[in-house]
């Protein structure tokens, strides 16, 4: 089962960069609630450095994070944060399928987004006396060594695959 599991993850990331791809599969082997809870560490130590790379990025369509941001804001919170997991573990429901149709830097814009929002309140946010786990916090002093390319090229490959499939026709 454990060979499968890593087979899934591998065919998930998308760089040659054998840095990366460890990095990425060690944190898609954590829990979702702790795949979560780093991405918010990441944005609170990194997240002005990674802040200009999303937005200003080719591929980046700010119009439709934004409207897939204001579509998650409109939720509560327990439904906010059920969204961020489904997302995470690939379920199948129209929001999921809606990000699994936008380009991997919109995917990157989104989550920064919805990092800005629990910053703000409008999305759920990280339990203040939250504490990551050692594997966690390892996790992140890597994330933190690496060069800053690497770093966008790991946060991209890392939300690529999230989300449902699109379908075809109107359903999305």
């Amino acid at each position: 089962m454990k060979l499968i599991a890593n087979a899934i993850i591998m065919a998930f990331t998308q760089t040659g960069d054998p840095t990366i791809r460890e990095n990425i599969q060690a944190w898609q082997k954590l829990d979702t609630d702790e795949q979560l809870a780093l991405f918010w560490f990441i944005y609170t130590e990194m997240g002005d450095a990674i802040t200009p790379a999303a937005p200003n990025a080719s591929t980046v369509s700010p119009e439709i994070a934004e409207g897939l941001f204001n579509q998650v804001k409109a939720l509560d919170h327990e439904q906010q944060l059920q969204l961020q997991r489904d997302l995470i573990n690939r379920v199948d429901s129209q929001m999921s399928r809606q990000y699994g149709s936008l380009s991997d830097t919109t995917k990157l814009l989104f989550w920064y987004r919805l990092a800005q929002g629990m910053d703000e309140n409008t999305i759920i946010p990280m339990p203040e006396d939250y504490e990551l786990s050692d594997d966690a916090e390892g996790l992140l002093d890597k994330i933190k060594a690496l060069s800053f390319e690497q770093q966008i090229t790991l946060f991209r490959d890392y939300v690529s695959p999230m989300g449902a499939e699109p379908k075809a026709g109107a359903e999305i």
